[in-house]
């Protein structure tokens, strides 16, 4: 699909959005599709093509995948290896930390440089644009009525497409909602020390884990701050010369053992953390071995930059990103802020207005779903948006991390999601529900 970059410049340059248009397995298919589009800001949806096979939506009705204007498969694609090639270099063993933010602002600067000599307008690429796409698609493929299905960031278009465009939406599901009226970065340090204590807490309450890690909970802390006092040393063997390199690593860097886990790997937190507190780094060691990997592509991060510097930075309250940096002496040091001040500063996107922080109101059926641990939108988030959607509802899954629909190891969400777009009247239940309990946490 091709619309204007800027639809406030009727001179504007075109650009291409790719949308793939799956056909329903039944032979009679609901006239109303679903429309799908992923997170990020800056992630493709694109490779979700592949999992046609497995997607129960395709039983009832088509599946239509829209890719956000400037991720990967959209031209332009506003790709950042500037990015990632300094992020790479700031991991690396022995680099200064001190000099992190210059050499990200650098790298912010050279990219935004580089995209717009080609001619790209960086203020074109925000949510309001992409929703206006979405509802351009409607219109070309002459859609009467159509679900949306969005998960984390997107839930963002969900929104406004909401708010802007409501005539032809039956039913939207929200997996991982991000409200608009939410200040993501002011809140994110908070929300990851409450997952952690969510899950350690559910261990303590669990009589073998409790018997296997006795108050896991105060001494994972403790460790925390210890070490972000007295940084941890580990050696790794650096691939491409076979040395030994030093690495130390301060609680804001521990903390990955429970950011890195996966919904699937949740039983296996408090036995990670049990390592870790009796000297074992075998697994840290692993997970460092990532930092001498080539640098990525930076795909779709100047659409990131150019959402998140006009859409979040602006809202931002400076002092509380500060404040929120030193609060937690568990991982002090550690920026709540996505992007540092000064890399917005240089990235130079106008802000969007007041009313893309305010919450939405609608009477469209929708579907909040969350995963009980998940620290990037956690529950309470999903919950504070049910006042101004009176015919919503919330689906939490216990034990379960962030964009539970996408958990290929239980598929129930999914499930949920299309007895939702089948009745979106009713609360769903599936049997699969029901049946998910807390974590059996590895014990041995």
């Amino acid at each position: 699909m091709e619309v204007l970059e800027n639809r406030n410049d009727k001179g504007s340059q075109t650009i291409e959005i790719p949308v793939y248009i799956f056909k329903s397995r039944n032979p009679n298919p609901k006239p109303d599709p679903i429309i799908y589009t992923v997170g990020g800001p800056g992630s493709t949806t694109m490779p979700s093509a592949q999992y046609m096979n497995y997607y129960k939506y395709l039983d009832d009705r088509d599946f239509i995948l829209v890719e956000q204007r400037g991720n990967f498969y959209a031209k332009p694609h506003l790709d950042c290896p500037e990015w990632a090639k300094a992020l790479h270099t700031a991991n690396l063993p022995g680099f200064d930390s001190d000099d992190t933010d210059a050499l990200l602002a650098e790298a912010a600067k050279g990219c935004r440089d580089r995209l717009i000599k080609k001619g790209i307008d960086l203020n074109a690429y925000n949510t309001n644009e992409i929703a206006a796409d979405i509802n351009d698609l409607v219109g070309v493929l002459g859609i009467e009525q159509y679900n949306l299905l969005t998960i984390s960031y997107s839930t963002k278009i969900a929104q406004v497409l909401l708010r802007d465009y409501p005539d032809r939406i039956r039913s939207v599901v929200m997996d991982s909602p991000l409200p608009l009226q939410v200040n993501y970065d002011e809140e994110s340090v908070e929300n990851l020390l409450e997952s952690v204590d969510k899950l350690l807490g559910d261990c303590e309450a669990d009589m073998d884990c409790n018997r296997a890690y006795p108050n896991i909970k105060n001494r994972f802390h403790e460790y925390l701050i210890n070490k972000t006092k007295s940084p941890l040393e580990v050696r790794i063997d650096n691939p491409a010369n076979g040395k030994a390199e030093k690495v130390h690593l301060t609680g804001a860097d521990l903390i990955t053992v429970f950011t890195a886990a996966s919904t699937g790997d949740v039983v296996n937190v408090p036995f990670e953390i049990n390592k870790l507190l009796n000297g074992d780094l075998a697994s840290v060691k692993e997970q460092l071995s990532n930092v001498f990997q080539e640098p990525g592509s930076g795909a779709g991060l100047g659409m990131r930059l150019s959402v998140w510097c006009a859409e979040e930075y602006p809202f931002n309250s400076q002092k509380i990103i500060q404040a929120e940096t030193s609060k937690y002496p568990q991982v002090e040091g550690l920026s709540p802020a996505v992007f540092e001040d000064e890399v917005c500063k240089i990235w130079g996107v106008r802000k969007v207005s007041d009313r893309e922080n305010e919450a939405v109101k609608s009477n469209v059926p929708v579907l909040l779903i969350n995963g009980e641990y998940d620290n990037e939108t956690p529950v309470k988030w999903a919950a504070s948006m049910m006042a101004n959607l009176p015919n919503s509802y919330h689906m939490i899954f216990q034990g379960w991390k962030h964009t539970p629909t996408t958990n290929w190891g239980n598929t129930c969400a999914m499930q949920a999601a299309n007895d939702f777009f089948n009745n979106p009247g009713a609360n769903p239940n599936p049997e699969c529900f029901g049946e998910i309990k807390s974590p059996d946490f590895k014990t041995e």
